[in-house]
């Protein structure tokens, strides 16, 4: 039915949101303010230029921003001490990735992340190799919801918008994939989206577990051996 998957990454396909919220909150204490978890969650799905105004407005300016985002990058590190990522893989993308490589899906990354950070994190994960296309948020004009993302991941896969399944987490994101012409399986982590954005998905997954019993109706080519 389809030929191609095109992922977002935070949320969606590693742990980052909560490890990236708490690292605010921690930084908004730096400054005597208390940041809470549904102002925070207005810039989940956000690109960096947007989300850099809420959490300037939020954090009382451009310099209290400038010192929170200096303490978040210091917090946030891709290895842990005992080197284990800070930014987990989540449940049941690994086996997703893998058997959708086994049946020969091309798949893409669209995400608001910069394309370094994309390569990162998907690397530290040893995932990367699934992907034959990464579009970051650093290579567009406008971020999602804009379609740019994903215009952008399926022209590099040399793939009809219309023959490509977004797998998406937050809001922005499925109106991102849905304006470029994707359909959208949702599988929300920290902000369900919205019963409207909700009924315009092809799917609603409650993890990506679950996403591999639908891949002979979703994706239906030739197994291939390892």
């Amino acid at each position: 039915m389809f030929s191609a998957a095109i992922f977002d990454m935070d949320g969606l396909l590693i742990d980052s949101e909560r490890p990236i919220m708490a690292a605010w909150i921690e930084a908004a204490r730096t400054l005597d303010i208390e940041l809470s978890h549904t102002q925070y969650l207005q810039v989940v799905g956000l690109a960096t230029v947007e989300s850099e105004v809420i959490l300037g407005s939020l954090l009382g300016g451009p310099e209290a921003y400038r010192h929170a985002i200096a303490h978040v990058r210091k917090l946030l590190q891709l290895e842990r001490s005992d080197g284990t990522p800070l930014f987990p893989i989540k449940p049941g993308a690994a086996e997703f990735l893998a058997a959708l490589r086994q049946r020969g899906t091309r798949c893409a990354v669209a995400s608001s992340s910069t394309s370094a950070q994309i390569q990162a994190c998907l690397g530290s994960l040893d995932v990367l190799h699934h992907f034959e296309a990464f579009a970051g948020g650093d290579e567009v004009a406008r971020a999602k919801p804009d379609p740019a993302l994903y215009l952008l991941a399926a022209s590099r896969l040399g793939v009809d918008p219309a023959q490509c399944i977004a797998f998406e987490d937050s809001e922005n994101g499925a109106k991102a994939a849905l304006a470029a012409g994707l359909r959208v399986v949702i599988v929300p982590d920290l902000k369900h989206p919205p019963a409207s954005i909700v009924e315009q998905a092809f799917h609603v997954l409650a993890s990506l577990n679950d996403a591999t019993a639908h891949l002979p109706r979703w994706f239906p080519g030739e197994l291939v051996r390892p």
